[in-house]
């Protein structure tokens, strides 16, 4: 999150920061794991470590499109990936549409 939301404020260091994804459902078989390690300094270098990392699982790359994301517990909403900084220890949680809500 930003300064804007009221919530992230810790600047990410520009080689980035450690951290987990977690994928659940739908996108934790496409994954084939529950959650591994990246290095990142925004959310959308996280997304785009996952897709480098699993640029051979085509249906885990589909579904990264239209999964919601949770940092840290937060919802992502509709914020620019590139401008949400991760800070050291980061949780991205990788939800894939439920049916039924």
């Amino acid at each position: 999150m930003t300064a804007a939301t009221g919530s992230r404020t810790t600047a990410a260091s520009p080689a980035g920061v450690n951290g987990t994804v977690r994928y659940w459902a739908a996108a934790k078989a496409a994954a084939g794991r529950a959650e591994e390690s990246f290095t990142a300094g925004t959310l959308a270098g996280a997304l785009a470590a996952v897709r480098a990392a699993h640029a051979g699982r085509p249906e885990l790359l589909r579904l990264l499109g239209v999964c919601s994301f949770l940092l840290d517990g937060e919802q992502i909403g509709g914020l620019d990936h590139a401008g949400v900084p991760l800070s050291e220890g980061w949780t991205v949680e990788v939800l894939p549409p439920f049916a039924g809500g």
